[in-house]
C-alpha cells in the first residue's frame, strides 16, 4: 500500500495585481485503493491542488508538505514525480505537433519503467486499450491530441492511465465537456486500472455525475483554498441537492475551517 500525504499545503501564485494565495492550508491523506472526490465552486484552489501535486512551475508553495511513501515530493522535479507514480490527467490536455501517440506512449512508458517494454507485448496492450475506450486504431498514427476532439482528448488522458499504471492518479474535471456516452467510457477507463488494487485516486470534479461511474470513498469540499467539510459518498448527494451556497456564505464570514 502506498501513501500520498498533504500537509498543511499553502500555494500562491504571481498575478498582475501581486502575489494571490490560492490554498490554505490544506491536509490530505490518500491511499492506494480510495478514491477521494475533491468538489467546490470555481476558484477554490481544486486545480491548483493538482498541478501542485504534479508540479506545474507556476505554482509557489510557501509552507507545508507533499510526501510519497514518505518521500518529499515537492523537492522531486516533474519527471521524477511521474517515475514515482504520480499522474495527472489534465482538464485540458495539450496538442503535440510533430509526436505520434505511438512514439509518445512507448517513449514515456520507457521513461517511467526506465527500460523499454516488449514490442509485442507492448502493442497488444495499447491496442486492446484503445478498443476498450473506443479510440479508433488510426489515431495511434495520428499526432498527439492534434485535431482530437474534447472527449477524444480526455479518452487519450485514460488511455495514458492505464497503459502507465501510476500508484495515484489525479485527474483534474476529466468530465468536463464529456457527453453521457464519453463520460461512461472514460468512468469505465479508470474503474478498470483501479480494479488492480494498486492505484489510489483523486477526482476533481464540480458535479455528480461522474460520481455514479466512479464511486468515491471520501469526499472533500473546497471553499476558499481550504476543506470546509469532509464526508463520505453522501456528502457528494448533499451537494447536489443544496449546492454551495452555504459554503460561500460561510467564507465570505470567515467561518471556513482552517
Amino acid at each position: 500500500m502506498s501513501t500520498l500525504e498533504i500537509k498543511d499545503l499553502h500555494v500562491s501564485i504571481e498575478t498582475e495585481q501581486g502575489t494571490k494565495q490560492i490554498l490554505k492550508g490544506v491536509s490530505l491523506t490518500i491511499q492506494t485503493g480510495e478514491i477521494h472526490a475533491i468538489m467546490g465552486p470555481n476558484g477554490s484552489g481544486k486545480s491548483t491542488l493538482a498541478a501542485t501535486i504534479a508540479g506545474h512551475p507556476r505554482y509557489t508553495v510557501d509552507s507545508g508538505s507533499i510526501t510519497l511513501d514518505g518521500e518529499d515530493v515537492l523537492e522531486m522535479s516533474v519527471d521524477e514525480r511521474a517515475r514515482a507514480g504520480l499522474f495527472l490527467a489534465m482538464q485540458y490536455p495539450v496538442e503535440v505537433p510533430g509526436v505520434t501517440m505511438t512514439n509518445f506512449l512507448r517513449t514515456a512508458k520507457t521513461a517511467l519503467d526506465g527500460e523499454a517494454p516488449s514490442l509485442r507485448t507492448w502493442t497488444k496492450e495499447v491496442k486492446e486499450a484503445m478498443a476498450h475506450l473506443r479510440i479508433d486504431a488510426d489515431f495511434a498514427q495520428r499526432n498527439v491530441n492534434e485535431g482530437f476532439s474534447g472527449g477524444e482528448k480526455k479518452r487519450v488522458e485514460i488511455l495514458q492511465l492505464e497503459l502507465f499504471k501510476p500508484k495515484f492518479a489525479i485527474m483534474d474535471e476529466t468530465d468536463s465537456g464529456l457527453d453521457v456516452d464519453a463520460l461512461k467510457v472514460v468512468s469505465e477507463g479508470h474503474n478498470r486500472e483501479f480494479a488492480r488494487g494498486a492505484m489510489g485516486t483523486l477526482l476533481i470534479t464540480h458535479y455528480t455525475r461522474i460520481l455514479r461511474y466512479i464511486k468515491p470513498d471520501f469526499v472533500h469540499v473546497f471553499v476558499d483554498g481550504k476543506i470546509a467539510e469532509e464526508g463520505g459518498p453522501e456528502l457528494a448527494d448533499r451537494l447536489e441537492e443544496e449546492g454551495y451556497d452555504r459554503f460561500l456564505a460561510a467564507a465570505a464570514t470567515g467561518t471556513v475551517k482552517a
